[in-house]
């Protein structure tokens, strides 16, 4: 509505309030393009500057968001919301410069060996919740954790530390594309974004069974940020792998990295239910996780999408150095933050980054590399999955009733190994406790509103 309110009189008013649009949907590029479109049509509103800080902070440009946050607070000298913006927008560019200025470029420590002492922390006699045996997640420990998450209590830090600890070192040693042979009459499931909907994830285990060695998933990335229950998920989620690290398999996606996590509520929830130090693990596990998976070499899942090159072949995904934050192009980001169009060719992205691509590029890269077709997530649908470009880009997303808001399904795909073919189940969102999404976010985000 916004854009036929601009095709009538293209006013900052209107540009800034699209751009808002455009930040909820998470298409941070083109809510730059309406927060400069804004400051260019009238230089004199100011909620211009604050849209185009909001699109700059999405993409990590914190430097550029904090001039525009000081050019407003000078505009208004004794607006304590400016000032407050200006202030937090501050800590955040202060606190990422002392970081890079502590860096060690080194080899890096596994989690364990950085972290010895928390061998010895102790049980309280009080604590009655779930418990390793022998220092290994059992299928008895992820039944009990799971009841216990239900009931809205948290995992004794002890066990949490020690998950961590053994998901790093298991991560470490998968390569950045993890081959999947799915025997002929045997059940695959692959789901979507999760986003820290822990009562639709329990949902999910329970229309579809929870995993096995004979009932395997793949979970394709975003299993936390925006949902606030995302430290349940991603343990869960974790404790799965580490119990069937043969049938179990997790994806990265955009939002397993620092920038998204401190803006957008996982960070902040780990450190409240937790500590910030586990937040920094949490930061380095998401490092080592997998870009993408090839399913009996038909099938290549990835969170985001395809590349701006034509020559892509796997063996080029197989090699990439994966044991870093996302950068803003090339292979690692394009797998991460890519999105199809309709029409042919490539654009540019929606979001600022990655790219858009064609059906054409779409049935390129299949044919180059032997595929029949790609499943990737990353966006909002309405039934929960969109199968596009004839059949060769299929988009599932496993979060219904996103952020409580977009009303949603959510959906799974289930194959069988002998022939390929996706089989699609939608499913409406549960109930949850009273929290709401992002309860745990930066609070600049929700200034920014």
């Amino acid at each position: 509505m916004y854009t036929k309110a601009i095709e009538l009189y293209p006013c900052a008013i209107y540009y800034a309030n699209r751009s808002l649009a455009h930040l909820r949907q998470e298409s941070f590029g083109f809510a730059l393009q309406d927060g400069l479109s804004s400051v260019k049509t009238d230089p004199n509103y100011l909620k211009g500057y604050y849209r185009r800080a909001a699109a700059q902070m999405s993409l990590g440009k914190f430097k550029q968001a904090l001039a525009d946050f000081e050019y407003v607070s000078k505009c208004r000298p004794n607006d304590k919301d400016a000032k407050l913006k200006y202030t937090e927008c501050n800590k955040i560019v202060k606190m990422r410069a002392f970081e890079r200025a502590i860096a060690v470029d080194k080899p890096e420590k596994t989690l364990a060996e950085m972290y010895k002492e928390l061998e010895d922390i102790a049980i309280e006699d009080a604590y009655s919740g779930p418990a390793l045996k022998d220092n290994k997640v059992t299928l008895e420990f992820m039944m009990d954790l799971m009841e216990h998450y239900k009931n809205q209590k948290i995992l004794h830090r002890k066990y949490a530390y020690k998950i961590l600890c053994d998901i790093d070192q298991y991560m470490r040693t998968q390569p950045s594309l993890v081959d999947i042979n799915v025997p002929d009459e045997s059940k695959f499931t692959i789901c979507g974004d999760i986003h820290g909907q822990f009562y639709d994830l329990m949902n999910i285990f329970k229309i579809n069974g929870l995993p096995s060695p004979t009932n395997p998933y793949l979970f394709n990335g975003d299993f936390v940020d925006r949902g606030s229950f995302s430290v349940e998920c991603i343990f869960t989620l974790f404790g799965f792998k580490l119990l069937y690290p043969n049938h179990f398999f997790m994806s990265r996606g955009n939002h397993e990295s620092i920038n998204m996590n401190q803006m957008y509520g996982f960070t902040g929830e780990v450190s409240a239910k937790y500590t910030s130090r586990m937040a920094d693990m949490f930061t380095r596990v998401f490092n080592w996780l997998p870009l993408c998976h090839c399913i009996n070499n038909k099938i290549l899942v990835m969170h985001g999408g395809l590349f701006s090159s034509d020559s892509v072949v796997l063996e080029d995904l197989r090699r990439i150095d994966r044991n870093c934050q996302p950068p803003e192009e090339g292979l690692m980001c394009e797998l991460l933050w890519s999105d199809p169009q309709t029409w042919p060719g490539r654009g540019p992205s929606k979001r600022g980054v990655g790219i858009q691509f064609g059906p054409d590029v779409t049935k390129a890269f299949c044919n180059r590399n032997n595929l029949d077709y790609i499943v990737r997530s990353h966006e909002v649908k309405d039934m929960g999955y969109e199968v596009t470009h004839d059949g060769q880009c299929i988009t599932v997303f496993s979060a219904p009733n996103y952020c409580d808001t977009m009303g949603n399904m959510g959906a799974f795909i289930t194959i069988k190994g002998n022939d390929l073919k996706p089989n699609f189940q939608s499913f409406e969102a549960v109930p949850h406790p009273d929290v709401k999404p992002m309860a745990y976010a930066n609070s600049l985000m929700s200034l920014l509103a």
